[in-house]
């Protein structure tokens, strides 16, 4: 039987593992730069013209593979743990544990990569990498939403996956209870306002705004979702 060959699209992906796994070790001393990933490349035995493919813009794409890694291992685990015990907020806050637990062993590697995205030059990709881990931490959790709750749940978690990382960065605690705690408080704060909003939506006021201003809101859709409520659409039978 003749061997299966890997596509480019694998052989880039096996490659900037590779990279990136022999990187680790050299980010404490030089952070996520391009001298690290020059010497990774060399280290590692990696085709220099393959891994210009996996990290076209050098050091931060290197930090982007990292964070990518994080939340690949977060989801596998998300899908493995039974977390039908817990209430919902209780299992967002796991989420978050999961996370940071994939990335215990290269806290130096998470606080330099905290700098470089605090960058100007870099806050966009930084901003939507901790929005990748949100969505990430929805999906694996079996959030359906399909309105502009998509977004407010995943622009919520980022704000508060941002703060959690920067309380865990400085938590010196034994086993990093303070920041269980931490994520604990954040989350609770985010229910209360969830509760507030809640509120306001059921009053006069927010019927009012419900009638009008927030009828737009009613037409948010995520990403690649397909509006069935237009006219010519059959939805698919099952």
């Amino acid at each position: 039987m003749a061997e299966k060959t890997m596509s480019e699209a694998e052989h880039i992906a096996e490659v900037r593992a590779k990279v990136l796994e022999a990187a680790l070790p050299l980010v404490v001393f030089d952070g996520w730069s391009d001298h690290t990933l020059a010497e990774a490349v060399r280290d590692s035995g990696a085709e220099p013209g393959i891994s210009r493919l996996a990290f076209p813009r050098g050091g931060v794409d290197l930090a982007l593979a990292f964070h990518a890694r994080g939340d690949a291992e977060m989801s596998e685990r998300l899908a493995q743990e039974d977390l039908s015990h817990l209430r919902y907020s209780e299992r967002v806050a796991r989420a978050i544990e999961m996370r940071l637990e994939q990335v215990a062993q290269h806290k130096e590697a998470v606080r330099r990569g905290a700098a470089l995205f605090a960058l100007p030059v870099y806050a966009a990709d930084g901003g939507r990498a901790v929005w990748q881990t949100a969505d990430t931490i929805w999906k694996g959790l079996g959030d359906s939403s399909d309105d502009y709750n998509w977004y407010t749940k995943r622009l919520t978690l980022s704000a508060v996956y941002s703060s959690v990382v920067l309380y865990w960065l400085g938590d010196e605690s034994e086993d990093g209870q303070a920041t269980r705690d931490f994520i604990q408080r954040r989350i609770e704060n985010v229910m209360q306002f969830e509760k507030f909003k809640s509120s306001v939506r059921s009053s006069p006021v927010g019927r009012i705004l419900e009638a009008g201003p927030g009828r737009i809101l009613d037409h948010l859709r995520p990403p690649g979702a397909v509006r069935e409520d237009l006219p010519g659409w059959w939805p698919k039978r099952s």
